[in-house]
């Protein structure tokens, strides 16, 4: 590295405006308050209620934990018997979309920003996530901004994933990597 090239945080500048901040500061009294005590998923209905407040569309039969943590709820879509569980950190700057039959499974962070690294000014950076039908991100799985899990596929618990994850595989690993196809039996009987 030269001297012309040096990272110099002194002249960074936070792209968010003072609203967006107040209105993440407002959801934040407000689920600690009023979400954050009730136990796991009891109050189902009064959660989804408070995240519809904020912005988030959430189907009446999705699940949200109550110590779910989540940034800006207006950024989140969440489809029919979908779950965000327990300890889940959803820092979503950008856009989440978690579909139908979806599970972010305990300790999960669905991760949309980051910073540009080749920048002196280190600008904040996002891109969506989107997490396709039928998916199960495991407990302390990292998703990474920009990435789409493919309809039924399976990320490991404590799997990092920086890429798209194809349709029906199973990934895990870091960075993840796949492990196998998923083929869901059929049921005896």
């Amino acid at each position: 590295m030269n001297d012309n090239t040096k990272v110099d945080l002194s002249h960074y500048h936070n792209s968010l405006s003072r609203q967006h901040q107040f209105i993440r500061l407002i959801w934040c009294v407000v689920w600690m308050l009023f979400a954050r005590p009730l136990p796991r998923s009891i109050g189902s209905g009064w959660k989804r209620f408070l995240l519809r407040c904020f912005g988030a569309k959430i189907h009446r039969t999705a699940h949200v934990y109550s110590t779910a943590k989540i940034y800006y709820p207006a950024n989140l879509m969440m489809e029919e018997y979908s779950c965000m569980s327990s300890d889940v950190e959803c820092y979503n700057v950008d856009f989440v979309k978690i579909s139908a039959n979806t599970t972010v499974s305990q300790g999960a962070f669905i991760c949309t920003a980051s910073h540009d690294i080749s920048s002196p000014q280190h600008p904040l950076i996002t891109a969506p996530i989107i997490l396709e039908d039928q998916v199960w991100v495991g407990a302390k799985a990292f998703i990474g901004k920009g990435v789409t899990v493919g309809q039924g596929a399976v990320v490991g618990a404590t799997a990092s994933v920086y890429r798209d994850v194809e349709p029906w595989t199973v990934v895990g690993g870091n960075p993840a990597k796949f492990i196998k196809k998923r083929v869901i039996k059929k049921r005896d009987g």
